[in-house]
């Protein structure tokens, strides 16, 4: 598959899996590819995912979570998947178009239960598998930087 140029990233709520895929993409690849990202419902912003990420150095805190409806644009080269829920509606979306849809299997960290450690392990979980995903699809290893 050809390096795309518009992606989206789509989960059930667009509060932790999808938003930290369009954080960190738009982080190592903002400036050669559009990201986007969607839930199929409109969930709160989740304070754990922003933790995480701001670990990393990633600013996360101004993500408001949208739906596939709020979408300003609909071409996308590549819609990346992180539910089911979410692939299921992607394929709806897309059975018009020429558009490539693949299905990332993402734990859904809010389920995590325990300590506040404990929690934020499951997100930083999430957080370190996208990242690795995300470099190897869109061309840097996953030791790249």
């Amino acid at each position: 598959m050809a390096r795309p140029q518009s992606v989206l990233f789509a989960c059930t709520l667009n509060t932790v899996r999808s938003p930290m895929a369009e954080a960190i993409a738009r982080h190592y690849f903002g400036r050669e590819i559009y990201f986007a990202s969607a839930g199929i419902k409109r969930g709160e912003a989740d304070p754990f995912a922003v933790a995480a990420m701001e670990e990393i150095g990633v600013d996360m805190s101004r993500h408001k979570p949208h739906t596939f409806e709020d979408l300003e644009d609909s071409n996308f080269d590549l819609i990346v998947t992180l539910s089911p829920e979410a692939h299921h509606r992607a394929l709806e979306f897309t059975r018009a178009m020429a558009v490539d849809v693949v299905y990332w299997p993402t734990p859904d960290a809010t389920a995590a239960q325990g300590s506040r450690e404990a929690i934020l392990s499951a997100y930083r979980d999430v957080r370190d598998r996208l990242t690795a995903r995300i470099k190897t699809l869109l061309g840097r290893g996953p030791t790249g930087a």
